[in-house]
C-alpha cells in the first residue's frame, strides 16, 4: 500500500538528484569496480569484490527507495493560515513559560537540530490538526509533556 511522503518542492529536487547520480554515475562506477575485482582471481577470498557487491545491493536499495518517495511525494506548501496545524506550519510549543517553535515537516526533511520536526514523530503526531490555543499532552521516551500550541 502507497504511503504519501510529505515533503518540499526543494526536497523532492534533491531526491530527483540523488536518483540521477546514482543511477547515471555510482551504479557504473560500482560495475567498473566489479568487474576489475572480479579480474584479480578467486572471489572466495577476494575482499574488493565483496565490497563493491555489498556497495552495490546498497545503492540499488536506496534508487528503490527513492523511486518509492518520488512517486508519493506529496507537495508541502507554505502553510495554509486557517484552524488547524498542517504539515508545514511553524509551530510553538509553550510549557509555563519555556517556548519550543518548529516547522512541521515530512520525515525525508526532519531536523531537529534546525527547528524541523517530522510530522511522524511525537510531537508531529500530538499537534497536527490541532488549533491555536488547544492543549496536547506529548508522550516521548523522556516522559509525557503538557503544550499549549499556537502557529508561529
Amino acid at each position: 500500500m502507497d504511503k504519501d511522503v510529505y515533503i518540499s518542492r526543494e526536497g523532492l529536487a534533491k531526491l530527483k538528484e540523488e536518483l540521477s547520480l546514482l543511477e547515471n554515475v555510482k551504479i557504473k562506477e560500482i560495475a567498473k569496480k566489479i568487474a576489475e575485482a572480479r579480474d584479480l582471481g578467486d572471489l572466495s577470498e577476494n575482499s574488493e569484490y565483496h565490497e563493491a557487491k555489498e556497495r552495490q545491493s546498497f545503492m540499488c536499495g536506496r534508487v528503490l527507495d527513492l523511486k518509492y518517495k518520488i512517486k508519493n511525494a506529496k507537495i508541502i506548501e507554505d502553510c495554509v493560515r486557517g484552524n488547524e496545524i498542517s504539515v508545514g506550519c511553524k509551530v510553538n510549543l509553550k510549557n509555563g513559560k519555556a517556548v519550543i517553535s518548529f516547522e512541521l515537516v515530512g520525515s525525508e526533511e526532519s531536523d531537529p537540530s534546525n527547528g524541523k520536526i517530522s510530522v511522524s514523530s511525537p510531537i508531529g503526531k500530538a499537534v497536527l490538526g490541532k488549533k491555536s490555543g488547544e492543549k496536547v499532552t506529548v508522550i516521548t521516551p523522556a516522559g509525557e509533556s503538557s503544550y499549549e500550541v499556537s502557529m508561529a
